[in-house]
């Protein structure tokens, strides 16, 4: 039986390939690694089945086997680590692609998703346009400073790893904000990124949930 994935059943996203799933989806096709999905609503999220593989309710989660994980980038980890193609074989080089994973999620993500948060809960509040600012300057420091390491370079550290991976699933969350439009050399490494064969079929995977949703 091929591994199981868990995804929205209905992507909150509408079709943008921004949930978390798509994470694993670009790192499965990258690796051409088979895998089947299990498709969630909300409620069935919530429910004890699917608790005790997620214990916040949350995807994706990853189950082969006896092996069950949960969390993307820990998911992402596990398979470029059990499958060659997305961590270099030199140990020095495989600790920085794990290195820049750990970037995105702990570093470059947290200001993304807290800008992206106060739109969808507080934009009606009064102190939203006064807070918005602080927080788009946070995003604005993370992308300046990425902007700066990347230089004329392709990729964060040599050839494409897990790390540009999971550095790009972040920054596409900003893809309509017009922030990183300020940072042209960002602008072309997402690029890049998302032209890739695997990055192009995980995202038609995805959007077909939501188009048959």
């Amino acid at each position: 039986m091929p591994p199981i994935l868990t995804a929205f059943a209905t992507s909150p996203d509408r079709g943008q390939g921004l949930a978390r799933d798509m994470r694993v989806r670009w790192a499965l096709e990258e690796l051409a690694v088979p895998y089947d999905v299990q498709l969630l609503s909300f409620t069935e999220m919530k429910q004890p089945a699917h608790l005790a593989r997620s214990p916040f309710g949350q995807i994706p989660t990853w189950q082969d086997g006896g092996r069950l994980l949960f969390e993307s980038g820990a998911i992402v980890l596990h398979l470029a680590e059990q499958h060659p193609g997305l961590l270099p074989a030199d140990p020095a080089a495989r600790m920085r692609a794990i290195m820049w994973m750990f970037a995105a999620l702990n570093t470059v993500e947290p200001p993304i998703v807290e800008r992206s948060m106060a739109w969808v809960l507080e934009r009606e509040q009064p102190w939203y346009a006064q807070r918005l600012p602080m927080l788009e300057e946070r995003v604005r420091t993370r992308l300046s400073q990425l902007s700066a390491w990347l230089g004329s370079a392709s990729w964060l550290e040599g050839e494409f790893s897990a790390g540009d991976l999971m550095m790009v699933s972040v920054l596409l969350r900003l893809k309509s904000s017009g922030l990183l439009d300020e940072h042209p050399q960002v602008v072309a490494y997402v690029a890049r990124a998302t032209q890739r064969p695997a990055y192009q079929r995980a995202f038609a995977a995805q959007l077909a949930v939501f188009q048959n949703a």
